[in-house]
Formats: C-alpha cells, sequence, structure tokens
C-alpha cells in the first residue's frame, strides 16, 4: 500500500473504518454496496480496495486486533499496572462484543485456517503479556493466571453474551462479575 497516492491510501483508510462498524452490525451479511454508500464511495471503489467480502473481513479482523496490540503498548506504561489491565480487558470486550458474528462470516466466506484464529488470540496475548506481568508484580491478579487465561475468558464473555439484545453491556457486567468474584470470603 506504500505505493498508493494519498487520496486511495485516505480511501481504503475510510472505507475500512466503515466496514468495521457494518461486519460488527450484520457480521457477515454486511453488503459490499452498504458500505460503499455509507463511505460515500462507489461499489468499484471498495471492490478496487476489497476484490469480495473475504477480503474485507479479513481486513477488518486483522485491523481490530492490531489496534488493540497498540493499546496494550500505550497502557503498558500506566502508573496503576491494575488499571491498565482492566482498562485493556474492557478494550478487549469492546472489541469482542462488537465483532459478535465475525467467527461465523469467517467460517462462511472460507477463512477457517485455525492457524490465523489461533494467531490472533496468540497475539493479543503476547500485546496484554506485559500489563498482565506488571499487575502479577503488584499483587494485582491471582497468580498463576496467563495472559491465553484473560484472551480465553473474554472471548467466552463474548460468545455467550452476543445474541443477547445488549452484548456489549451485559458482556462488560460479566467481566465486571469475573473480576471482582461472584464469592463474598469471610
Amino acid at each position: 500500500m506504500a505505493t498508493q497516492r494519498a487520496d486511495a491510501r485516505r480511501n481504503y483508510a475510510w472505507i475500512l473504518s466503515v466496514a468495521e462498524g457494518e461486519v460488527a452490525a450484520h457480521g457477515a451479511d454486511a453488503s459490499l454496496e452498504q458500505i460503499a454508500r455509507t463511505a460515500g464511495v462507489g461499489s468499484a471503489t471498495v471492490r478496487r480496495h476489497f476484490p469480495g467480502k473475504r477480503a474485507l473481513l479479513e481486513a477488518v479482523f486483522q485491523g481490530r486486533a492490531d489496534a488493540l496490540c497498540a493499546r496494550a503498548a500505550e497502557l503498558s506504561t500506566s502508573a496503576d499496572a491494575r488499571a491498565a489491565l482492566l482498562d485493556w480487558l474492557g478494550d478487549f470486550v469492546d472489541y469482542a462484543a462488537s465483532a459478535r458474528g465475525m467467527a461465523d462470516a469467517l467460517v462462511q466466506y472460507g477463512i477457517n485456517d485455525p492457524g490465523q484464529v489461533d494467531g490472533c488470540a496468540r497475539k493479543l496475548a503476547d500485546a496484554v503479556d506485559p500489563l498482565l506481568k506488571r499487575a502479577d508484580q503488584a499483587r494485582a491478579v491471582t497468580s498463576g493466571v496467563t495472559a491465553a487465561d484473560l484472551v480465553t475468558l473474554v472471548t467466552g464473555i463474548a460468545l455467550a453474551t452476543e445474541h443477547l439484545p445488549n452484548p456489549a453491556a451485559e458482556a462488560h457486567r460479566l467481566l465486571g462479575l469475573t473480576v471482582s468474584g461472584i464469592c463474598q470470603i469471610p
């Protein structure tokens, strides 16, 4: 993409941003034509950047994961290790809840390579690991919790809430219960 003209790069970024919203709202049913209308560009412009639904879904999936990784890096210098970890988990819940149907959409369009999905989970676990280590050093998390545990936990919460009327609110509520625990220790 480095050789593209500046307007083409802007179009790509704008179309991808609009596509993220459409895919979050409609999953695999997101329409390339609706994305073009919402972005204010022609459908040929969308297809020039994303020749098909598969290419679009891959770009959305990758872009969202990259943003979460960048957010973890931002938070790594935060003074409060516990708050930084919880902020990132909240961002991850937002992403996971807004990406409802994404896994089904990826499979529907032939992106069923477990290596790609596992690679994304590994990438997210690698990104949150420094935050988790800092929180562990500050004794702000239970000993033995791993980054893979956190990714699995948030993924499970997102899957359990994706068909509810307000998946993000319910996912945040469940994350809050998980963080605070459900039993009072006498």
